[in-house]
């Protein structure tokens, strides 16, 4: 696993509620200016968790403005040979992914191409890049087919998802390695907050493991950080037991959850791994303005302190620590948004003079 140290260092989950590409990241280059990520603004429907990556895969239909695969097409087998013939050519790791179909297209892209342009105009050297990717779970559940059913379900269609995904990532990682810094690609999984219950009773754990390994591959084979987000509870214990490199979970509602797996957290970080706590909420405009920095720290404290009694010093685990919001902000207010971004900045400068 990594050797990479995190240090408390401040990071951003993916989403803010702008309508300007050139601002958006500026206001992330300023809260978070050693390790920036590109934003996605949902408020363009081109940029929502399924529609952002869907382009590519074959069957792909809109109606009405609903993205779904439509595998009655006449010539859906031709787009599906298609599909792969184009991965068994570009899945060599030195492949040049850029104009392809694994890439973001102009329309989808405009974060992403925002963020690099200001990434070349930055005059300081940065600690690493931030991306990210809809997981292949939260994917999988959430595109469907003619009938309305998961994509995920249908191996061929789950297949095509996961190396969709895996090549994006990959494409993501090497312009960030181009530019000289470390490349952190996030998978972006709220639906494993629904992991064992029964709208996912079909799905095992390594069904979800399997899935997330393969894009994982890609990201590593970049020289890249792989992490997984997760806005609620899952079961942790499959996610500290992969080879995921960072785990970001909402540590403000859920750390009483996560701390149940004692013994993996304590594997986990013996091998480098990183928890990435999101320790300001990002819940609701109220919740938000009823935080500050000095409790902040203080609830993140008493959880370190949990920690260090798993046989830990307080170093290692701040060496080992991203400081983040427990969840994207593209649904709030913009003033409750960079309040997120505000808190998230001063609590990690917080803990790292501390």
């Amino acid at each position: 696993m990594t050797s990479f140290k995190a240090n408390g260092l401040p990071l951003l989950v993916g989403s803010l509620p702008m309508d300007d590409h050139p601002a958006a990241a500026r206001l992330v280059m300023d809260h978070t200016p050693k390790i920036p990520l590109w934003v996605q603004l949902p408020q363009f429907p081109e940029e929502g968790m399924i529609n952002q990556f869907i382009p590519g895969l074959p069957g792909v239909t809109v109606q009405e403005g609903k993205y779904f695969i439509d595998t009655r097409k006449e010539d859906f087998q031709e787009q599906f040979l298609a599909f792969f013939e184009d991965y068994l050519a570009l899945a060599q790791p030195e492949s040049d992914l850029s104009g392809s179909r694994f890439s973001f297209s102009s329309e989808t892209g405009k974060g992403f191409s925002e963020f690099l342009n200001q990434v070349d105009k930055n005059k300081s050297p940065f600690m690493a890049l931030k991306g990210q990717v809809t997981g292949p779970i939260t994917f999988g559940t959430g595109v469907k087919d003619q009938e309305d059913r998961a994509i995920f379900y249908n191996d061929q269609l789950r297949d095509a998802a996961v190396k969709k995904l895996a090549l994006n990532a990959r494409w993501q990682a090497t312009a960030m390695a181009k530019r000289g810094a470390i490349p952190i690609i996030f998978l972006d999984e709220p639906a494993l907050a629904g992991f064992g219950t029964s709208a996912y009773i079909t799905i095992s754990k390594k069904d979800v493991i399997d899935c997330i390994e393969e894009i994982v591959l890609e990201i590593h084979g970049q020289k890249g950080l792989a992490g997984v987000h997760v806005c609620a509870n899952t079961e942790w214990d499959m996610l500290l037991g992969s080879n995921i490199d960072i785990i970001s979970f909402d540590a403000f509602s859920y750390f009483d959850k996560f701390i149940l797996y004692p013994e993996m957290i304590q594997r986990y970080l013996n091998k480098g791994g990183i928890l990435a706590f999101g320790i300001v909420p990002t819940g609701n405009a109220d919740l938000i303005d009823q935080q500050t920095t000095q409790g902040l720290v203080e609830k993140f404290e008493a959880q370190v302190a949990q920690l260090t009694a798993l046989g830990f010093d307080r170093k290692t685990i701040i060496e080992q620590t991203f400081i983040t919001p427990s969840c994207g902000t593209g649904a709030l207010d913009l003033d409750s948004a960079k309040r997120v971004l505000q808190l998230t900045q001063k609590v990690s400068a917080a803990i790292q003079t501390s």
